[in-house]
């Protein structure tokens, strides 16, 4: 097989706080990725304008507006040439040796369409962020590891559902055949979406443990928009992407899922991210039935099986 390419694309709003650090990580790497791309959704900070006076070799597409994380991304991926595009968030850093890890797996896990990061805490950095992630049988998603210490229990290279959107590197020829992140969801859960939609169509993913990166948590996130698009995007994804025979059969325990959720955020009312939650579950109601073409032309292209898709969720802690 010949040797991957690697294009890494960033994608960013108001970064100027954070880039710079990322950056450096990136041009320290031991293999230099073919490109780095910084797509920036209209940032009022001067982000694009310190990408060029401070990056040069570092390539800036601009946009008119801010479009989200998922039109960010996508507006890189569709400039990147390499055989494989990483997606790497703006207040992330990755140790030198990320990207030959990255190009070995490629090498050797061929039916891997995407590659999960070993990431870590940035402020305490034995502790993880995500090991990959899973889905549990209830729908929601979860970060593989997520608070454990490292004990080396995330040490082997292993399938896992979906790589966290942190840091991921997908190939060019999966993306070409299942689409690119779904720009309705803007931020938030659009990496679980793109792993059911290529666990359908048969494309393993492969956790990287000596891919390692440090996640700066909550740095361009989290709070009241991260609780109204979690909210949201968690139904648009079982929307999508469940296949039916999966949620009849799952369907008292992701009922039960949302309710707990929703009763949590009730209870916490007086909470803005808690109002915005409890939003974000409404508007994912109400949008269920726009998916029903889309959900059908998803379902109809799956390749996997059943039992291999069942075989990938996880039980209810």
């Amino acid at each position: 097989m010949a040797s991957d390419s690697l294009s890494v694309v960033i994608p960013t709003w108001n970064g100027v706080a954070l880039l710079p650090e990322c950056l450096n990580s990136l041009l320290r790497l031991e293999h230099a990725p073919l490109e780095i791309i910084v797509a920036d959704s209209a940032s009022s900070d001067g982000t694009p304008e310190l990408v060029q006076r401070d990056y040069p070799t570092v390539r800036v597409i601009r946009m008119d507006a801010n479009r989200g994380y998922t039109g960010a991304a996508n507006a890189g991926i569709r400039k990147a040439s390499g055989s494989l595009v990483a997606i790497v968030n703006q207040d992330l850093v990755v140790e030198p040796g990320w990207s030959p890890a990255i190009l070995a797996a490629a090498q050797e896990f061929a039916g891997s369409g995407s590659f999960a990061t070993r990431i870590m805490l940035y402020d305490r950095r034995d502790h993880f962020h995500s090991a990959g992630d899973d889905y549990r049988v209830d729908g929601i998603p979860v970060n593989r590891g997520v608070w454990q210490r490292d004990v080396g229990q995330y040490d082997a290279s292993v399938e896992v559902f979906a790589a966290c959107g942190g840091a991921a590197v997908y190939r060019r020829s999966m993306l070409d055949q299942i689409g690119l992140l779904d720009e309705g969801f803007f931020m938030y859960c659009e990496d679980v979406d793109l792993g059911w939609r290529q666990q359908l169509a048969g494309w393993s993913v492969r956790y990287v443990p000596g891919a390692v990166a440090y996640h700066h948590l909550g740095a361009s996130g989290g709070g009241v928009l991260a609780s109204y698009y979690t909210g949201r995007n968690t139904i648009f994804v079982l929307a999508k992407d469940m296949p039916g025979v999966l949620l009849r059969r799952y369907a008292p325990a992701i009922l039960a899922a949302q309710l707990k959720i929703a009763g949590e955020a009730a209870r916490a009312w007086r909470g803005e991210a808690a109002r915005a939650r409890l939003r974000g579950q409404l508007a994912g109601l109400l949008r269920w039935p726009r998916f029903l073409q889309q959900r059908g032309l998803i379902q109809r292209s799956r390749t996997s099986p059943i039992e291999r898709i069942e075989s990938l969720l996880r039980p209810i802690d």
